[in-house]
Protein backbone atom coordinates (compact mmCIF):
# COMPACT_ATOMS: atom_id res chain seq x y z
CA UNK A 1 0.00 0.00 0.00
CA UNK A 2 2.79 2.69 0.96
CA UNK A 3 4.14 1.97 -2.88
CA UNK A 4 0.74 2.11 -4.47
CA UNK A 5 0.43 5.63 -2.36
CA UNK A 6 3.17 7.09 -4.73
CA UNK A 7 1.59 6.14 -7.65
CA UNK A 8 -1.66 7.18 -6.59
CA UNK A 9 -1.05 11.25 -7.53
CA UNK A 10 -0.82 10.14 -11.04
CA UNK A 11 -3.16 7.23 -11.49
CA UNK A 12 -6.55 6.87 -9.16
CA UNK A 13 -6.50 4.07 -6.55
CA UNK A 14 -8.33 2.54 -4.07
CA UNK A 15 -7.25 -0.05 -1.12
CA UNK A 16 -9.45 -3.04 -0.45
CA UNK A 17 -8.86 -5.11 2.73
CA UNK A 18 -11.02 -8.32 2.57
CA UNK A 19 -11.74 -9.58 6.48
CA UNK A 20 -12.43 -13.17 6.01
CA UNK A 21 -14.19 -13.35 9.67
CA UNK A 22 -11.92 -16.01 10.63
CA UNK A 23 -9.89 -14.81 13.49
CA UNK A 24 -11.50 -12.75 16.09
CA UNK A 25 -8.48 -9.69 15.80
CA UNK A 26 -9.62 -9.48 12.32
CA UNK A 27 -11.51 -6.73 12.16
CA UNK A 28 -9.36 -4.53 14.40
CA UNK A 29 -6.39 -5.34 12.09
CA UNK A 30 -8.64 -4.29 9.03
CA UNK A 31 -9.30 -1.35 10.62
CA UNK A 32 -6.06 -0.71 11.15
CA UNK A 33 -5.05 -0.60 7.38
CA UNK A 34 -8.09 1.54 6.61
CA UNK A 35 -5.89 4.07 9.51
CA UNK A 36 -2.80 3.65 7.43
CA UNK A 37 -4.26 4.39 4.12
CA UNK A 38 -6.12 7.54 5.41
CA UNK A 39 -2.44 8.63 6.77
CA UNK A 40 -1.57 8.16 3.15
CA UNK A 41 -3.95 9.80 1.26
CA UNK A 42 -5.23 6.82 -0.08
CA UNK A 43 -9.16 5.76 -0.53
CA UNK A 44 -9.92 2.69 1.61
CA UNK A 45 -12.96 -0.05 1.39
CA UNK A 46 -13.31 -3.14 3.64
CA UNK A 47 -14.98 -5.97 1.96
CA UNK A 48 -15.95 -8.69 4.20
CA UNK A 49 -16.42 -12.38 3.69
CA UNK A 50 -19.63 -13.19 5.51
CA UNK A 51 -22.22 -15.97 5.50
CA UNK A 52 -21.32 -19.94 6.86
CA UNK A 53 -17.65 -20.78 6.70
CA UNK A 54 -16.54 -24.51 5.32
CA UNK A 55 -14.74 -27.22 7.78
CA UNK A 56 -13.16 -28.16 5.05
CA UNK A 57 -10.35 -26.67 2.17
CA UNK A 58 -10.86 -23.58 4.35
CA UNK A 59 -7.59 -21.40 2.80
CA UNK A 60 -8.76 -22.27 -0.47
CA UNK A 61 -12.92 -20.90 0.12
CA UNK A 62 -11.52 -17.99 1.71
CA UNK A 63 -9.16 -17.77 -1.76
CA UNK A 64 -12.38 -18.17 -3.75
CA UNK A 65 -14.17 -15.38 -1.49
CA UNK A 66 -11.13 -13.46 -1.41
CA UNK A 67 -10.81 -12.91 -5.21
CA UNK A 68 -14.84 -12.90 -5.75
CA UNK A 69 -15.11 -9.80 -3.57
CA UNK A 70 -11.81 -7.98 -5.26
CA UNK A 71 -13.55 -8.51 -8.36
CA UNK A 72 -17.00 -7.06 -7.38
CA UNK A 73 -15.17 -3.82 -6.00
CA UNK A 74 -13.36 -3.74 -9.55
CA UNK A 75 -16.84 -4.14 -11.45
CA UNK A 76 -18.58 -1.27 -9.05
CA UNK A 77 -15.90 1.09 -9.19
CA UNK A 78 -14.78 0.52 -12.86
CA UNK A 79 -11.01 -0.15 -11.79
CA UNK A 80 -9.51 -2.17 -15.00
CA UNK A 81 -6.20 -3.31 -12.60
CA UNK A 82 -6.22 -4.80 -9.20
CA UNK A 83 -2.98 -5.57 -7.41
CA UNK A 84 -1.81 -7.90 -4.92
CA UNK A 85 1.39 -8.26 -2.69
CA UNK A 86 2.48 -11.63 -3.55
CA UNK A 87 5.92 -12.06 -3.53
CA UNK A 88 8.79 -14.60 -4.56
CA UNK A 89 8.13 -16.85 -1.29
CA UNK A 90 4.71 -16.62 -1.81
CA UNK A 91 5.46 -17.98 -5.59
CA UNK A 92 7.74 -20.77 -4.12
CA UNK A 93 5.29 -21.79 -1.55
CA UNK A 94 2.93 -22.50 -4.30
CA UNK A 95 5.00 -24.44 -6.52
CA UNK A 96 5.84 -26.78 -3.76
CA UNK A 97 2.07 -27.40 -2.98
CA UNK A 98 0.97 -27.94 -6.68
CA UNK A 99 4.25 -30.75 -6.58
CA UNK A 100 2.69 -32.24 -3.41
CA UNK A 101 -0.59 -32.17 -5.16
CA UNK A 102 0.58 -33.70 -8.35
CA UNK A 103 0.31 -30.73 -10.62
CA UNK A 104 1.79 -31.49 -14.68
CA UNK A 105 3.58 -28.73 -16.06
CA UNK A 106 -0.04 -25.87 -15.71
CA UNK A 107 0.07 -25.90 -12.36
CA UNK A 108 4.41 -26.06 -11.47
CA UNK A 109 3.98 -22.55 -13.71
CA UNK A 110 2.48 -21.26 -10.55
CA UNK A 111 1.14 -17.75 -10.18
CA UNK A 112 1.28 -16.14 -13.36
CA UNK A 113 2.67 -12.29 -13.54
CA UNK A 114 -1.16 -10.99 -14.43
CA UNK A 115 -4.53 -12.81 -15.78
CA UNK A 116 -7.99 -11.92 -16.20
CA UNK A 117 -9.30 -11.75 -12.55
CA UNK A 118 -12.86 -13.30 -12.42
CA UNK A 119 -12.64 -15.36 -15.89
CA UNK A 120 -16.29 -14.50 -16.81
CA UNK A 121 -15.00 -12.85 -19.63
CA UNK A 122 -11.75 -11.73 -21.66
CA UNK A 123 -12.57 -8.19 -20.87
CA UNK A 124 -12.90 -7.93 -17.07
CA UNK A 125 -10.25 -6.37 -14.80
CA UNK A 126 -6.84 -7.40 -14.81
CA UNK A 127 -5.06 -9.21 -11.80
CA UNK A 128 -1.32 -7.98 -11.69
CA UNK A 129 1.15 -9.17 -8.83
CA UNK A 130 3.67 -6.52 -9.10
CA UNK A 131 6.13 -8.32 -6.48
CA UNK A 132 5.90 -11.64 -7.55
CA UNK A 133 10.21 -11.71 -8.32
CA UNK A 134 10.69 -9.90 -4.67
CA UNK A 135 11.95 -11.68 -1.88
CA UNK A 136 9.31 -10.80 1.46
CA UNK A 137 12.02 -9.96 3.03
CA UNK A 138 12.86 -7.27 1.72
CA UNK A 139 9.14 -6.06 1.65
CA UNK A 140 9.04 -6.28 4.94
CA UNK A 141 13.02 -4.62 5.40
CA UNK A 142 11.06 -1.75 3.00
CA UNK A 143 8.24 -1.44 5.55
CA UNK A 144 10.38 -0.96 8.17
CA UNK A 145 12.56 1.72 6.69
CA UNK A 146 9.62 3.75 5.74
CA UNK A 147 8.08 3.66 8.75
CA UNK A 148 5.15 1.12 7.60
CA UNK A 149 2.98 -1.03 10.30
CA UNK A 150 2.52 -3.97 8.97
CA UNK A 151 0.79 -7.58 10.25
CA UNK A 152 1.77 -11.07 10.57
CA UNK A 153 -0.91 -13.30 10.05
CA UNK A 154 -0.91 -16.08 12.62
CA UNK A 155 -2.68 -18.55 10.12
CA UNK A 156 0.92 -18.41 8.12
CA UNK A 157 2.14 -20.44 10.92
CA UNK A 158 -0.55 -22.58 11.61
CA UNK A 159 0.35 -26.51 11.18
CA UNK A 160 -3.20 -27.25 9.86
CA UNK A 161 -2.87 -26.14 6.75
CA UNK A 162 -0.63 -27.24 4.31
CA UNK A 163 1.14 -24.16 3.20
CA UNK A 164 2.31 -23.23 6.50
CA UNK A 165 3.67 -26.50 6.55
CA UNK A 166 5.86 -26.48 3.78
CA UNK A 167 6.34 -22.91 4.88
CA UNK A 168 8.49 -24.46 7.88
CA UNK A 169 10.31 -26.41 5.68
CA UNK A 170 11.71 -23.89 3.39
CA UNK A 171 15.24 -23.21 5.07
CA UNK A 172 15.83 -26.80 5.39
CA UNK A 173 15.28 -27.11 1.72
CA UNK A 174 17.53 -23.54 1.30
CA UNK A 175 20.23 -25.51 2.54
CA UNK A 176 20.24 -28.40 0.27
CA UNK A 177 19.76 -25.97 -2.99
CA UNK A 178 16.26 -26.02 -3.34
CA UNK A 179 15.72 -22.32 -3.02
CA UNK A 180 12.64 -19.94 -3.20
CA UNK A 181 14.27 -18.28 -6.29
CA UNK A 182 15.08 -21.25 -7.91
CA UNK A 183 11.70 -22.42 -7.36
CA UNK A 184 10.55 -19.37 -8.30
CA UNK A 185 12.61 -19.91 -11.81
CA UNK A 186 11.32 -23.56 -12.63
CA UNK A 187 7.83 -21.51 -12.14
CA UNK A 188 8.87 -18.89 -15.06
CA UNK A 189 10.42 -21.99 -17.39
CA UNK A 190 7.73 -23.78 -17.36
CA UNK A 191 5.30 -21.25 -17.85
CA UNK A 192 6.93 -19.80 -20.88
CA UNK A 193 7.04 -23.77 -21.99
CA UNK A 194 3.60 -24.27 -21.16
CA UNK A 195 2.61 -21.35 -23.20
CA UNK A 196 4.09 -22.67 -26.14
CA UNK A 197 2.59 -25.91 -25.66
CA UNK A 198 -0.84 -24.39 -25.14
CA UNK A 199 -0.34 -22.04 -28.59
CA UNK A 200 0.47 -25.53 -30.13
CA UNK A 201 -2.38 -26.99 -28.72
CA UNK A 202 -4.86 -25.28 -29.84
CA UNK A 203 -3.68 -24.51 -33.38
CA UNK A 204 -4.00 -28.53 -33.76
CA UNK A 205 -7.13 -28.63 -32.36
CA UNK A 206 -8.71 -26.48 -34.89
CA UNK A 207 -6.65 -28.56 -37.42
CA UNK A 208 -7.92 -31.76 -36.30
CA UNK A 209 -12.12 -30.87 -36.01
CA UNK A 210 -14.33 -32.86 -38.49
CA UNK A 211 -17.22 -31.18 -39.77
CA UNK A 212 -20.74 -32.76 -37.95
CA UNK A 213 -24.14 -33.72 -40.88
CA UNK A 214 -25.88 -30.57 -40.55
CA UNK A 215 -23.50 -28.73 -38.52
CA UNK A 216 -24.65 -30.30 -34.77
CA UNK A 217 -23.39 -32.95 -32.84
CA UNK A 218 -20.59 -34.20 -30.59
CA UNK A 219 -17.09 -32.57 -31.48
CA UNK A 220 -15.24 -35.19 -33.42
CA UNK A 221 -11.68 -34.97 -34.10
CA UNK A 222 -9.02 -36.26 -36.79
CA UNK A 223 -8.14 -39.80 -35.11
CA UNK A 224 -5.03 -40.82 -37.47
CA UNK A 225 -4.28 -36.88 -37.19
CA UNK A 226 -4.18 -37.04 -33.32
CA UNK A 227 -2.45 -40.25 -33.01
CA UNK A 228 0.66 -39.25 -34.90
CA UNK A 229 1.08 -36.07 -32.16
CA UNK A 230 3.51 -36.42 -29.97
CA UNK A 231 1.60 -37.74 -26.36
CA UNK A 232 2.35 -34.14 -24.55
CA UNK A 233 0.34 -32.67 -27.24
CA UNK A 234 -2.21 -34.82 -27.80
CA UNK A 235 -3.50 -35.16 -24.53
CA UNK A 236 -3.29 -31.08 -24.79
CA UNK A 237 -5.66 -31.43 -27.53
CA UNK A 238 -7.65 -33.90 -25.68
CA UNK A 239 -8.11 -31.53 -23.00
CA UNK A 240 -8.93 -28.47 -24.98
CA UNK A 241 -11.61 -30.41 -26.75
CA UNK A 242 -13.21 -31.51 -23.13
CA UNK A 243 -13.25 -28.05 -21.61
CA UNK A 244 -14.73 -26.36 -24.84
CA UNK A 245 -17.59 -29.00 -24.12
CA UNK A 246 -17.69 -28.68 -20.52
CA UNK A 247 -17.98 -24.87 -21.28
CA UNK A 248 -21.02 -25.13 -23.40
CA UNK A 249 -22.88 -27.73 -21.15
CA UNK A 250 -22.31 -25.60 -18.24
CA UNK A 251 -24.37 -22.70 -19.79
CA UNK A 252 -27.25 -24.84 -19.89
CA UNK A 253 -26.93 -27.30 -17.12
CA UNK A 254 -25.27 -28.29 -13.91
CA UNK A 255 -21.51 -27.51 -13.65
CA UNK A 256 -18.92 -30.95 -13.96
CA UNK A 257 -15.97 -30.96 -11.76
CA UNK A 258 -12.80 -30.80 -14.57
CA UNK A 259 -10.60 -33.71 -14.99
CA UNK A 260 -7.72 -34.37 -13.01
CA UNK A 261 -4.41 -34.80 -14.94
CA UNK A 262 -4.37 -38.27 -13.79
CA UNK A 263 -7.32 -39.38 -14.94
CA UNK A 264 -6.69 -37.59 -17.98
CA UNK A 265 -3.13 -39.53 -18.23
CA UNK A 266 -5.43 -42.71 -17.68
CA UNK A 267 -7.75 -42.39 -20.43
CA UNK A 268 -5.55 -40.78 -22.65
CA UNK A 269 -2.46 -41.98 -22.85
CA UNK A 270 -3.27 -45.31 -21.51
CA UNK A 271 -6.31 -46.41 -23.28
CA UNK A 272 -7.74 -43.64 -26.11
CA UNK A 273 -4.03 -42.93 -28.23
CA UNK A 274 -3.71 -46.79 -28.27
CA UNK A 275 -6.52 -47.56 -29.55
CA UNK A 276 -6.43 -45.07 -32.34
CA UNK A 277 -2.54 -46.18 -33.38
CA UNK A 278 -4.19 -49.89 -33.02
CA UNK A 279 -7.26 -49.69 -35.28
CA UNK A 280 -9.29 -50.49 -32.56
CA UNK A 281 -12.42 -48.72 -30.45
CA UNK A 282 -12.81 -47.64 -27.25
CA UNK A 283 -15.18 -45.69 -25.19
CA UNK A 284 -14.08 -43.79 -21.93
CA UNK A 285 -16.46 -41.03 -19.89
CA UNK A 286 -14.67 -38.11 -18.98
CA UNK A 287 -16.19 -34.81 -16.77
CA UNK A 288 -19.10 -36.04 -17.74
CA UNK A 289 -18.55 -36.62 -21.62
CA UNK A 290 -18.09 -39.79 -23.81
CA UNK A 291 -15.14 -40.17 -25.31
CA UNK A 292 -15.57 -42.46 -28.34
CA UNK A 293 -12.30 -43.62 -30.50
CA UNK A 294 -13.24 -45.62 -33.84
CA UNK A 295 -13.73 -45.63 -37.83
CA UNK A 296 -10.37 -42.94 -37.55
CA UNK A 297 -12.01 -40.55 -35.30
CA UNK A 298 -12.48 -39.51 -31.75
CA UNK A 299 -16.14 -38.26 -31.38
CA UNK A 300 -16.53 -36.07 -27.89
CA UNK A 301 -20.23 -35.98 -26.53
CA UNK A 302 -22.63 -35.54 -23.79
CA UNK A 303 -22.20 -39.05 -21.66
CA UNK A 304 -25.86 -40.74 -21.33
CA UNK A 305 -26.85 -40.48 -17.74
CA UNK A 306 -26.66 -43.56 -15.78
CA UNK A 307 -28.89 -45.63 -14.97
CA UNK A 308 -29.97 -45.85 -11.42
CA UNK A 309 -28.89 -48.97 -9.34
CA UNK A 310 -31.57 -52.27 -9.39
CA UNK A 311 -33.49 -52.52 -6.26
CA UNK A 312 -34.99 -55.61 -4.94
CA UNK A 313 -38.75 -56.49 -4.61
CA UNK A 314 -39.29 -56.66 -1.31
Amino acid sequence: MGCAADLARTIPMIVATIDHGLRPASAEEAAGVAGLAARLGLTHRILAWTGPKPAARLQEAARAARYRLLAGLARETDADLVLTGHTLDDQAETVLMRLCAGSGPAGLAGMAPSRVLDGLTPDGPTLGRPFLGVPKARLVATCGARGWPFVRDPSNADPRFGRARLRRLMPRLAEEGLTPERLARLAGRLRRDEAALAQAAASALGDLRRPQPGGEGPLTLDGPGLAALPDALALRVVGLAVASLRGEADQGGPRAYPPRLEQLERIVLGELLPALRGGKPCRRTVAGLLLAAGGGRLALSPAPPRRPPATDPA
